[in-house]
């Protein structure tokens, strides 16, 4: 599985894994040449496997995920099913789980237990709301650690809003995958391994300083401002003739000036005291938004943004997924690639980090499709 030019060649990890949060951090770990080996249940497997079928029949959340890992279907109840998990993970260097609380532990793979007998072993608990306190034992999801975290009441226009990708699993997904790199390169001088716990709560928490410290000095919690931002500005989505909508961003006092002679074409309103400081322009958002929306009353999305461009004003568009999907920067770039799945070959977008080697962009595991490979390399029989 692994490429021997890629710098996790050699790396072994076994994962229990589920969801988002710690598959996107192996897939991490299997794009940068680490062999992972996944540990699904026969009776179905990653339940992310159902989210949806919109790729070819498999779900998209999977194919995302699990790219260039050996699925093993093993059911952890079973008799024997502790002795396969110690053949394998006397072998590995990490161990990656993110079973509802307490589970791990009954099955005898906490991390004390397993660091007792496999000192160099690595071994990352992604959890809910982490270890101990009055929620570690709670069940946790993305959307519910997103209205715990407050996310929501900052997002969105008159309603709250969630965010429209697994923000909480991804965040605690980095951190998971940012956090094994770190105990490998430690392991490196001292041979031992470390015992990890990431949270989704946590993870969000870290995400959530700004408004967090903005609410803390002034007892205001911040406005929800739909596609503006909430400090700063003019910054957000402006209206433009043909009905589309430009997104631009104006960061300080110089830029403000510019947008005002170049784009407005009122060079004095930037001493106008209503509109001379970023402080006294969020006070007058509506008098802004007027002038801005007048200025592209008369010019397309594309001619609005090139105004703004010979201008240096930062700008873009307001693209849909689809628009997304066919954007030039990506296509130009060849951030596009295929990968291999159990229905055909789908497209796949490249890491986002580069300079350490092609990514291994492996296939996607169909469920058990390892297990008796995997059995006869280790030596073991599928329990009774």
């Amino acid at each position: 599985m692994s490429d021997g030019g890629l710098p996790l060649a050699g790396i072994t990890v076994v994962a229990i894994e589920q969801a988002v949060a710690a598959p996107f951090a192996t897939r991490q770990l299997a794009d940068m040449g680490a062999r992972v080996i996944k540990i699904e249940r026969p009776d179905g497997g990653d339940f992310a496997r159902g989210y949806d079928a919109s790729v070819n029949g498999l779900s998209s959340f999977f194919v995302w995920l699990n790219r260039g890992k050996e699925s093993v279907a093993v059911d952890l109840k079973a008799p024997g099913a502790a002795r396969i998990l110690d053949a394998l993970l006397a072998r590995a260097d990490v161990f990656v789980q993110n079973l509802a609380p307490g589970a791990a532990e009954r099955l005898g793979l906490g991390a004390a237990e397993l660091r007792a007998r496999y000192p160099a072993l690595i071994a990352c608990s992604v959890t809910g709301y982490g270890d101990g306190g009055p929620y570690g034992q709670k069940k946790a999801y993305d959307l519910l650690v997103q209205a715990e975290s407050g996310l929501p009441a900052i997002t969105g226009d008159a309603e709250p809003a969630k965010v429209g990708i697994s923000i909480c699993d991804i965040a605690a997904g980095m951190y998971a995958f940012s956090s094994i790199l770190l105990a490998l390169f430690a392991r490196t001088s001292g041979g031992a391994g470390a015992s990890l716990s990431v949270s989704l709560f946590d993870a969000l928490a870290e995400w959530m300083s700004a408004p967090a410290y903005a609410t803390l000095g002034t007892g205001r919690e911040p406005p929800r401002t739909g596609l503006a931002h909430n400090t700063i500005y003019p910054y957000g989505a402006f209206r433009c003739g043909d009905g589309g909508r430009v997104m631009l961003a104006v960061q300080n006092d110089r830029e403000w000036a510019a947008l005002c002679a170049g784009v407005l074409g009122r060079p004095e309103l930037a001493r106008d005291p209503r509109f001379a400081t970023n402080v006294a322009r969020n006070a007058h958002r509506s008098e802004i938004d007027a002038l801005i929306e007048a200025a592209f009353a008369g010019r397309t999305r594309d001619e609005a943004g090139a105004l703004l461009e010979r201008n240096g004003i930062a700008s873009s568009r307001a693209n849909s997924v689809a628009e997304f999907l066919e954007h030039p920067q990506l296509r130009e770039r060849g951030r596009w690639s295929e990968v291999d799945t159990p229905a055909g070959r789908t497209a796949s977008l490249l890491p986002p980090f580069s300079g350490l080697g092609t990514p291994a962009m492996g296939p996607v595991p169909a469920l058990g499709e390892h297990t008796a490979r995997v059995f006869e390399e280790f030596g073991l029989r599928e329990p009774a």
